[in-house]
């Protein structure tokens, strides 16, 4: 019998989301359970999907109760004990994680993939854009909301697909793809490698998936051991010379950047990017490094770079005006704290930058508590809130305070969640930012209004 319905249990999940949306559009029941409602769940919702919020088989709908007909997906994230897994998987129903669903997706596609333990969404989600806008299209599987198309997935006729490659619990190694991309591998998820060889080698591992007569573009400097098999090898930067890279970088009044960008066989001269961040100069070489390798309309791609409105909660500017300017984003690793904080700093110069940060996972806290201190002590104004534990039990001992008490800048707060509202609402700032993996983006929409008062006053 054929699949008729698809079960989710984790469907709140950016990448769970794009899978729910990926079947629904195929024509097939969708439904799920998450741990909690979100405006991601709420969309699903309205878009037709039935999902729940308590783990009870009883909550599940009848049409996903038949295991001949019924195909179970579920993260990584949802802990072994879970009632409603363990049902599925005792009455032998097709259960499988969503790394290998999106595996067996790819694999019929030209399949681009981008790999890194940071700015894979950004550079995916331009990669999208690029190939939409300015080749033959794409179907996409994104780690975040496009804000130009308000969707984590992107689907069209075309045979190209954009997929994140993700490191966390192996996921990436489902993947074969065509062309790749591999843009940091800084240590991260050591809960799950045990040391950052075993991680590299795990990209290793990655990179040598990528079919015959494939690309692997890498970052210069980035460690990994690089296959042996039959497959093109470049490398790119943001601008030191190599085979991708930028050249005459400038920075524009409204804080984006315009740039020429050298490839192994031309210049594409006078490129603006539409979002701003010196990171995201060199996540556009990237991207345009990848759709190198399949080929691309040359004004076409400078309209997608410059129409790119980026994505939500990477470098997401709320506010932008000379006296305030908030901006969000997702970093949550030491070397993206210090990424995001620098380019703020580059574009705002002789300005006074408060960041507020929110921890991710106990684990993380605990192996890179002294390099987190390093990257925040580059902050002007840090306050510093509770860990969010995600999947994770609290450590013994592992608290935000063992970061707190190694930032070296002269003003810095540790608080709840419960008191930052009011501790905010009695500060002055002039440029802001929130960071962080967790649920701290709950607080961007109400920090934006309260900072919008506080302008109109």
């Amino acid at each position: 019998m054929k699949t008729t319905a698809v079960y989710l249990i984790g469907i709140g999940g950016i990448g769970m989301s794009a899978l729910a949306r990926y079947y629904k559009h195929s024509g097939l029941f969708v439904a799920g359970y998450d741990k909690t409602k979100s405006a991601l769940t709420q969309e699903l919702e309205n878009e037709g999907m039935l999902i729940h919020y308590a783990d009870d088989i009883s909550s599940v709908p009848e049409n996903c109760k038949n295991s001949e007909t019924t195909l179970i997906i579920y993260t990584p994230a949802v802990p072994k004990e879970h009632s409603e897994l363990n049902y599925f998987v005792s009455n032998k129903f097709n259960v499988v994680k969503r790394s290998k669903i999106l595996g067996l997706i790819a694999n019929e596609k030209h399949t681009f993939a981008v790999a890194g333990t940071h700015g894979k969404t950004t550079t995916s989600t331009l990669l999208a854009h690029i190939l939409t806008v300015a080749a033959d299209g794409c179907n996409a599987f994104l780690g975040g909301i496009s804000k130009n198309y308000n969707s984590n997935l992107l689907l069209s006729s075309s045979q190209n697909l954009v997929a994140e490659a993700d490191e966390f619990d192996r996921s990436f190694l489902q993947l074969f793809p065509n062309a790749a991309v591999v843009t940091a591998t800084d240590a991260d998820h050591l809960d799950i490698y045990g040391n950052v060889e075993e991680m590299r080698k795990a990209f290793g591992e990655f990179a040598a998936q990528i079919k015959p007569n494939g690309t692997l573009i890498v970052k210069k400097g980035v460690e990994i051991e690089l296959p042996k098999n039959d497959i093109n090898i470049y490398t790119y930067s943001v601008n030191e010379i190599c085979d991708f890279y930028a050249s005459d970088i400038k920075l524009c009044s409204d804080a984006c950047y315009s740039f020429d960008i050298n490839l192994p066989d031309k210049k594409i001269c006078n490129c603006k990017l539409g979002v701003p961040g010196w990171i995201n100069v060199e996540n556009a070489v990237a991207a345009t490094a990848l759709a190198w390798t399949t080929g691309f309309d040359e004004q076409k791609l400078k309209d997608a770079l410059a129409d790119f409105a980026g994505v939500k909660r990477r470098f997401d500017v709320q506010i932008n005006t000379p006296k305030l300017t908030y901006i969000d984003d997702y970093a949550h690793h030491p070397e993206e704290l210090k990424a995001t904080i620098t380019s703020i700093k580059n574009m705002y110069v002789e300005r006074k930058i408060t960041v507020i940060f929110q921890p991710h996972l106990y684990t993380r806290t605990r192996d890179f508590a002294a390099d987190f201190a390093k990257s925040l002590s580059l902050a002007d104004e840090l306050i510093l809130l509770d860990i969010y534990p995600a999947r994770e039990v609290p450590i013994e001992g592992i608290t935000s305070k063992i970061i707190f008490d190694k930032v070296t800048c002269n003003e810095k707060t540790l608080c709840t969640k419960q008191e930052l509202m009011s501790i905010l609402n009695h500060k002055k700032f002039d440029v802001l930012t929130t960071l962080g993996a967790g649920d701290i983006d709950l607080f961007v929409e109400p920090i934006t209004k309260m900072l919008n008062e506080k302008l109109n006053l």
